[in-house]
């Protein structure tokens, strides 16, 4: 095994000889753990399982066996596509008795390499669990399974008048148990919150096949420990997720966006803090992202800015159900805000719906794809400027940026850009270093830096991405040893032989 990498801690890709396995597993910390080799038998009995659903030409292995940055890569040489809970269970409960290891994936497009196999474990797909199971139009709740893609459920929900309370930039691929999985955040944390709050239920299968039925559909339930919680961004490390069930909020019938250039972070800030008393209940996101972002973003995707020669932009989003109400509250606010001289630039898209002619209504509506698309492809403009070190922290809003200008005074002419952007409103910045390749003098400079200066402002390590296989050495510092013991004792009693995407989320224990 050789290392493709984008850090030290990256996956093993294929090499040429049994030496540099040896070498790679001490270089980098990460040995195989004595589960069971895949036999004949093995795949014999899962073929009996679910017939044409056992993936084993190494082909079609090789996309799954990647993550979406290809900075990490496994090995599995099989994968399995279960339709039902049922065939979950009967997979888990056979891998649990032959001890073969297991990784859960559903759209693969996590960031910190919690999707991907390590080594030969057995692919989890559950992209064909992807049925909706119900939806009452009355309380908001939809039932549904774990592999249902995020963007295909809000277009579902959107033809009952609601939506999915939760918006990422991957909506295109990602599955809903992986979010649930992961505790994905994205743009609509601000206005509905986090999934810890809006999912009522859920249907997990544990380590050793036993089905635990959690599909609640109430919003009260007192009955005992939430057992729900332990599975929420638990990565697929305490049991798998085969189906949801969560309060989708009432699709918004106005819908206005502003895209605004300020000066300064400062006046970013400022301008949030007006943006909140002002706009109060309609204020659906606030994003904010760096001139660094916007010419990454201009150069390799060929996107414009509608503004242009500011320091900082801000996106913010209203949602309400009173177009006239909601345009004069956000007009009050950009009057505010350029008077003042908070803002210097900025364009808006209002609702377009109040805009009878099709010819406008089809203009509005490219507007507001245009200027979200300028956040959501940041990530995407990245990977095209070299090799990405990528963190995902949470820091107290008014240090948020600190860390960026800090980062590009301690990296100086090693990096090629460092930028910063995220969700300003719940204090969730991304950090992107890029560089025209890999060094490893360069990531030592990174970290643990970039770890310790967020430990010393009380932040976390990770805002939304989880921990996976990149970031579970560093989690003592968001969490103290007694927290991290805990949850080891957790996943020994769940998980007691170490089965589910093993080498992710805990750091070894000594």
């Amino acid at each position: 095994w050789g290392v493709r990498a984008q850090g030290r801690r990256a996956f093993p890709t294929a090499a040429s000889s049994a030496q540099e396995v040896m070498l790679t597993s001490e270089r980098y910390g990460v040995r195989r753990l004595p589960f069971s080799p895949v036999s004949d038998s093995d795949v014999a009995f899962f073929e009996s399982v679910m017939p044409g659903r056992v993936i084993t030409n190494p082909e079609e292995l090789k996309p799954f066996n990647v993550d979406w940055l290809k900075s990490v890569r496994g090995c599995s040489k099989l994968m399995l596509k279960p339709q039902t809970t049922a065939e979950v269970s009967q997979v888990l409960r056979y891998c649990y008795e032959r001890n073969l290891a297991v990784n859960p994936q559903g759209g693969n497009t996590g960031l910190v390499g919690g999707s991907v196999p390590v080594f030969d474990e057995i692919i989890l797909s559950t992209a064909l669990m992807n049925r909706i199971i119900s939806f009452d139009k009355v309380s908001g709740i939809l039932v549904c399974q774990a592999g249902c893609i995020l963007e295909k459920l809000n277009e579902y929900l959107e033809e009952q008048g609601f939506i999915m309370p939760l918006d990422l930039g991957a909506k295109g691929s990602c599955h809903i148990g992986g979010n649930v999985a992961t505790n994905a955040g994205g743009l609509r944390l601000l206005r509905y919150g986090s999934l810890r709050g809006t999912v009522l239920g859920l249907e997990v299968v544990l380590a050793d096949g036993s089905a635990l039925d959690c599909l609640a559909s109430l919003r009260k339930d007192n009955t005992g420990y939430d057992l729900k919680q332990l599975f929420i961004g638990s990565e697929g490390t305490l049991g798998v997720i085969t189906a949801v069930s969560i309060l989708c909020p009432q699709k918004p019938t106005a819908v206005n966006l502003a895209f605004l250039g300020c000066q300064s972070f400062a006046k970013v800030l400022e301008t949030f803090t007006t943006c909140r008393a002002m706009l109060g209940e309609i204020l659906s996101a606030y994003e904010f992202m760096d001139e660094k972002c916007m010419k990454l973003v201009e150069r390799h995707l060929k996107l414009s800015s509608p503004v242009a020669g500011s320091p900082f932009y801000v996106l913010i989003e209203t949602s309400g159900s009173n177009s006239t109400h909601d345009e004069e509250k956000l007009n009050k606010f950009l009057e505010q805000t350029m008077t003042s001289g908070l803002v210097t630039d900025g364009t808006v898209a209002t609702d377009a719906k109040k805009i009878k002619a099709s010819t406008w209504f089809i203009c509005i509506s490219l507007l507001h794809q245009m200027l979200w698309s300028l956040r959501e492809r940041i990530t995407e403009a990245l990977t095209h400027d070299g090799c990405v070190y990528k963190y995902d922290i949470s820091l107290p809003v008014g240090k948020l940026y600190e860390l960026v200008t800090d980062m590009r005074a301690r990296l100086g002419q090693s990096a090629k850009n460092v930028v910063g952007y995220g969700h300003l409103g719940d204090g969730n910045l991304h950090l992107n270093i890029t560089a025209d390749s890999y060094s490893h003098a360069l990531l030592d400079a990174i970290e643990p830096f970039v770890y310790e200066w967020t430990a010393r402002c009380n932040g976390s390590i990770s805002a939304e991405h989880g921990l996976g296989f990149k970031k579970k050495q560093f989690i003592q510092y968001s969490k103290p040893n007694e927290a991290v013991f805990l949850m080891q004792r957790f996943k020994a009693m769940l998980d007691p032989k170490g089965i589910l995407n093993p080498y992710k989320t805990l750091p070894s224990r000594s």
